[in-house]
């Protein structure tokens, strides 16, 4: 039996912080699939199917790879792909709250479901895409530290 996870975020944009937690939940599972959440209640810089285009460049020679875009609960996808355990990357103690706070919803309307937690490698400590979209827009076009040339592209592109 295959070992599967769902990763899920909003990833605007997806940041190599991002894929290096994936690169070590793959170490893992046999499976990863990427899921943009749609928040209605924020304002994206890039729409799902721009992220979900970025994210399967960047994987696209990993067939352990599948993007998907949600729009309803967690829970919800989890039971239609059938896929029970949620990795998501932890920064500081502050994200172990939030995290902590939605493993236990998530656990409550679903048994089944656990979460992984992956700790952020130390140089990817302070990346977030807010930090990196605040670089972005002031026309700094020296994000490779921060994101993969695709995205680095599209984020110039947005800013000019």
């Amino acid at each position: 039996m295959k070992k599967k996870a769902i990763y899920p975020g909003s990833f605007d944009p997806f940041t190599l912080g991002h894929m290096d937690i994936v690169q070590r939940a793959l170490k893992i599972f046999d499976h990863i699939y990427i899921a943009i959440g749609e928040n209605t209640h924020k304002t994206p810089l890039f729409s799902c199917s721009e992220r979900k285009k970025q994210i399967e460049k960047i994987f696209d020679d990993d067939p352990r790879v599948s993007v998907v875009v949600f729009d309803s609960l967690l829970v919800n996808l989890a039971r239609d792909l059938k896929v029970y355990t949620v990795v998501r990357g932890l920064r500081a103690v502050s994200d172990f709250e939030t995290e902590f706070q939605m493993a236990s919803i998530n656990r409550a309307l679903e048994p089944e479901l656990e979460s992984m937690f992956f700790m952020t490698s130390d140089k990817f400590s302070f990346l977030s895409s807010s930090v990196v979209k605040e670089i972005a827009s002031m026309n700094n076009e020296d994000l490779s530290l921060f994101v993969t040339d695709n995205v680095r592209k599209d984020l110039i592109k947005k800013f000019k």
